[in-house]
């Protein structure tokens, strides 16, 4: 299965995604997981434009997703994009093969703590982030290819 890179970025697709992150990685198709999205036209139609024509782009809900999984193999070079770390874990918890997990950016809002400049989380994230840890993912903080990687782990109480 070529998941080539996992990566939680609540932006999704934007400027440093397409010109670092898919350039670095050769990436042919982005698959966007997350639930809002999936059930979003709109928001759809402006991630599908942000993309370059030649990027695929496709947008599934975390439960569709699994079954799709079930059924089907990623053949493309792929990137998987997520705005959290719920919906990371529970797709691992149902059979994803994840080593490595890239977090990008979570903005601080109400109800969040930092853990580092670009990475703010929820109680329900953090945990999230211990079980992926637990279950040998390694979560990396990394905003573009060439910064220097933060383990997550360091930074969780």
């Amino acid at each position: 299965m070529p998941i080539n890179v996992a990566r939680i970025d609540d932006r999704l697709i934007h400027g440093q995604v397409i010109t670092t992150w898919v350039k670095n990685f050769d990436i042919e198709q982005v698959i966007i997981v997350n639930d809002k999205v999936a059930n979003d036209s709109v928001q759809q139609s402006v991630l599908t434009m942000a993309a370059p024509p030649d990027l695929k782009v496709v947008v599934f809900g975390v439960d569709k997703f699994i079954n799709v999984l079930k059924k089907a193999e990623i053949k493309r070079r792929t990137m998987l994009l997520f705005t959290n770390s719920v919906d990371v874990n529970k797709l691992v918890e149902n059979g994803l093969k994840l080593e490595k997990l890239n977090v990008g950016g979570m903005r601080m809002q109400e109800g969040r703590r930092n853990l580092s400049r670009a990475v703010a989380v929820t109680p329900e994230e953090e945990q999230a982030f211990k079980s992926l840890i637990n279950n040998n993912v390694a979560v990396e903080i990394q905003m573009v290819p060439k910064d220097p990687i933060v383990e997550l782990k360091t930074l969780l109480n």
